[in-house]
């Protein structure tokens, strides 16, 4: 299929299925029958992430990060450019552009909003709005090397190949716990990130 069409087919699938604005319908918890919350009164942290698609002339791809392993929250860890919705954001994609620029120096002239996907829960305490925008070729990027520690692209039709969708576990707090992971190359694409591409695979497959 043309790389216009693919465009086009996510940009259709992302107006016609409204996103999870009433609530939360996708989480960590989703594989855990025993789930408890630690804290049942937790107030949940609004995040934001920019789900990036890139359009090359041979393919769609999806820019990655991967975590500073100094940091309080997710070292290491490959992630979204993201982070949490201030008061002055106004909206998540406004939140989810703001810090895309902060830690990457992606500017928000090569990018279109499109959509977004459901919310997602962490068992760290954030709920988090993925914002999908189309990114143009053409642009630099400005790596905030304090806060992140490489940025990648991965192709789309990889992310978005069930077989790549692999379920794996590890003990977390005492319990096991299952989770999705997308091993590519050197990176190790799991936990809240890979759960994000599996509902975004769901929304235009499912």
């Amino acid at each position: 299929m043309p790389n216009r069409l693919k465009l086009e087919e996510i940009e259709r699938k992302l107006i016609e299925v409204p996103s999870s604005d009433a609530g939360l319908i996708a989480g960590d918890h989703a594989f855990q029958a025993d789930w408890v919350d630690a804290d049942p009164e937790l107030v949940l942290r609004d995040a934001a992430v920019l789900v990036p698609i890139v359009n090359r002339p041979d393919g769609l791809t999806v820019v990655l990060t991967k975590r500073a392993d100094h940091l309080n929250s997710h070292a290491g860890q490959v992630s979204f450019p993201g982070g949490r919705v201030e008061e002055s954001d106004g909206s998540a994609a406004a939140a989810a552009l703001r810090e895309t620029e902060e830690e990457i120096g992606l500017s928000r002239r090569f990018i279109t909003i499109k959509g977004e996907l459901e919310r997602y829960r962490t068992g760290t305490g954030f709920s988090i709005q993925p914002v999908v925008g189309f990114v143009e070729p053409g642009f630099t990027l400005d790596v905030h090397a304090g806060e992140v520690a490489a940025v990648f692209e991965v192709p789309l039709d990889f992310l978005m190949d069930p077989k790549n969708h692999l379920r794996h576990s590890a003990v977390w707090k005492g319990r096991r716990r299952e989770y999705y992971a997308m091993p590519y190359g050197e990176y190790y694409i799991w936990g809240a990130t890979a759960g994000m591409l599996v509902n975004f695979y769901k929304r235009i497959y499912g």
